[in-house]
């Protein structure tokens, strides 16, 4: 079964790496998903399919995987807009809303998404629900300075939290230093009020829900591939500083 859920995350990662064009800067996501659109980008790029493509990774291990496949990368600071991002997601309801942090790297990937003009989201059919958090938790980042309150706020929002820990139960820091935690509220019937309320708490970076960021999404199953498609208002800014 694995074997095929790996394929069928091929399958969606070759299909969107196919909307790279020539002289696009494109944000590389994390995860296991957005790695296979790393390696095919890179293999688009050795042929001489396309050129001149460079990429803002969401992570340090994505930027390391990246360097490694020969990928070219840059920086905000040169190209503060993109002109596509490819990432995973960990669940997608039915409006193409999102959680994701599952690999933890949710604060980079919601700054790369919203400086994308399209962010294209790849998944296996499994990831699709009709309401987020029936599947997955959400993550929340936050900072590690009182962190116990942060976690009672968000029982009292009626989840059920758990602090993310490594391996070796030392406790997970995000690539920026933070506390990751999970957050189960099961379904959740009104994704954007509860985005909105866990924000309002001083001690919350950022969380997981992805809303109104997907531009496409592309789903890999059992009877082929599905691209989904959706508008959103483009990001706010002058473009590359040359």
């Amino acid at each position: 079964m694995q074997t095929d859920i790996t394929e069928l995350k091929k399958k969606a990662a070759a299909h969107a790496v196919g909307l790279i064009a020539s002289g696009m800067v494109v944000g590389l996501g994390h995860g296991s998903t957005a790695i296979h659109a790393v390696h095919f980008l890179a293999e688009r790029l050795k042929s001489g399919e396309i050129k001149n493509v460079l990429g803002i990774p969401c992570s340090l291990q994505v930027e390391e995987e990246a360097l490694q496949c020969g990928m070219p990368l840059t920086t905000f600071e040169k190209h503060p807009l993109m002109d596509i991002t490819i990432d995973g997601a960990d669940e997608v309801d039915i409006e193409l809303n999102l959680i994701k942090g599952g690999g933890g790297a949710l604060l980079r990937e919601k700054i790369v998404a919203q400086a994308s003009r399209r962010v294209v989201i790849v998944l296996d059919e499994s990831k699709c629900s009709p309401f987020l958090g029936k599947q997955r938790h959400v993550p929340v980042e936050i900072v590690s300075f009182g962190w116990n309150t942060h976690v009672f706020f968000l029982e009292s929002l009626g989840a059920k939290v758990r602090i993310r820990r490594n391996a070796d139960k030392s406790l997970y820091h995000s690539d920026q230093g933070n506390l990751i935690a999970d957050c189960n509220f099961n379904e959740i019937l009104n994704p954007r009020e509860l985005a909105a309320i866990i924000k309002t708490h001083a001690g919350v970076v950022e969380h997981g829900l992805f809303l109104d960021l997907a531009t496409d999404v592309v789903i890999a199953g059992a009877g082929g591939v599905r691209h989904l498609k959706r508008d959103r208002p483009a990001p706010a800014g002058k473009g590359d500083i040359e």
